[in-house]
């Protein structure tokens, strides 16, 4: 159902892009040059501006069912409903689990490697590293 809703959505909203590049602005626009047509100039600005509010009206519904959808569609959840109830210790981003697991009970975490020796200065303080 979300699916065509969206494509539908999509196709108004093409519609409506073009329809008001249509229309005639203060400059001109885009379809409706001077000239001669089979319809006049004040008839063509109200039939473009009534497919423009149906077109509106259409698009604001779609967008409206689209919300609807998605909020009843999906079961939203939160993020604080991941911790367990019982366990305690630690800040609340500790309790979610991160990339890093936690120690078990009894173990220390190991200790951090040695920092890397530090790169020789160059000779020639104003010189560019080069990295080599």
């Amino acid at each position: 159902m979300q699916t065509v809703l969206i494509v539908v959505h999509l196709m108004i909203v093409l519609a409506l892009v073009g329809v008001v590049l249509i229309q005639r602005s203060e400059g001109g626009g885009l379809g409706i040059g001077g000239g001669s047509g089979f319809m006049s100039a004040r008839g063509t600005a109200n039939a473009l501006t009534r497919t423009t509010a149906i077109l509106a009206t259409l698009f604001f519904i779609t967008s409206l069912g689209l919300g609807i959808l998605a909020r009843y569609q999906s079961s939203p959840t939160d993020i604080l409903d991941r911790i367990p109830a019982g366990q305690t210790g630690g800040n609340v981003l500790d309790q979610l689990g991160g990339s890093a697991p936690a120690p078990a009970t009894g173990e220390t975490p190991a200790a951090p490697a040695a920092p890397a020796a530090p790169a020789q200065a160059p000779a020639d303080p104003n010189a560019v590293p080069t990295g080599n």
